[in-house]
């Protein structure tokens, strides 16, 4: 292999990924994996999470399915029990678990509301606090990689809960990178575009999301693919001296109207 490419690989490195039973979070575990990393899939919905480990498995990486909810503190420092006991300290983290509940404000409860706070935001912050105090405690240092969209930077209708969590994203990376750079743990982010995904696939599908397709200047969403190099950036060495970063991945989106 050309060394170019050698820091981008994950040899040595426990990585997390939550919300990873499908969509963006499967694919990232499965990434992190090729790249060398023993791979933590973590999610709610188990018996998903554990089909994406058997796939990782039977490519010959090394992965580990466990039920994580990132709304409940202790459900998360169990998850990192069992991942630390299986391969050791947690050094990367990709925070990924995501919802949107897309509504008019006006229409918006409080559980709706709530529901994507807590999940986007407080789950973000939650699973970083527990991944840094245990780098710290080991000596380690570390990256985490956290998933927000071009709607931290940008505005769309009926997503106000979203776009909230999203912003609040971009911010806590910034705030928590400058608070753990001294840990030698980097903390990033990635802005999205849209992908097609569980979330959006049949909303992509209908002539409002193809209208909106039609006003991203590279004219297509994303393929998962296009987070591989991103993703790796931040995760590994390559990135060394990068934090508090957000990397936009949107085909040019956010340069066009939403």
């Amino acid at each position: 292999m050309n060394d170019l490419f050698a820091p981008f690989l994950l040899q040595g490195e426990v990585a997390l990924v939550t919300g990873a039973s499908s969509g963006f979070g499967r694919h990232f575990g499965s990434v992190l994996a090729r790249a060398g990393a023993k791979v933590v899939l973590a999610a709610r919905r188990t018996e998903r999470v554990r089909e994406a480990c058997d796939d990782i498995i039977a490519a010959g990486g090394d992965a580990l399915a466990v039920t994580m909810d990132v709304n409940d503190s202790d459900s998360i420092k169990a998850a990192f029990t069992q991942a630390q006991q299986a391969f050791g300290v947690v050094t990367v983290v990709v925070n990924n678990a995501g919802i949107t509940i897309p509504k008019p404000l006006l229409d918006l409860s409080d559980s709706d509301w709530s529901r994507v706070i807590d999940t986007n935001l407080n789950g973000v912050a939650f699973v970083t606090r527990e991944a840094a105090q245990r780098m710290i405690a080991a000596g380690k240092g570390g990256s985490v990689v956290n998933i927000a969209s071009i709607l931290a930077l940008r505005e769309q209708k009926m997503l106000t809960n979203y776009a909230a969590s999203k912003a609040g994203v971009v911010q806590f990376t910034r705030t928590a990178a400058l608070e753990l750079a001294a840990h030698n743990i980097r903390v990033n982010a990635i802005c999205p575009g849209y992908f097609s995904t569980e979330l959006n696939g049949d909303w992509l599908a209908s002539e409002d999301g193809q209208a909106m397709v039609g006003r991203i200047p590279q004219r297509r969403t994303g393929d998962l693919q296009d987070l591989n190099g991103p993703l790796l950036l931040l995760a590994s060495s390559a990135g060394a001296l990068m934090t508090g970063a957000a990397l936009t991945v949107d085909g040019g989106h956010v340069l066009s109207g939403l």
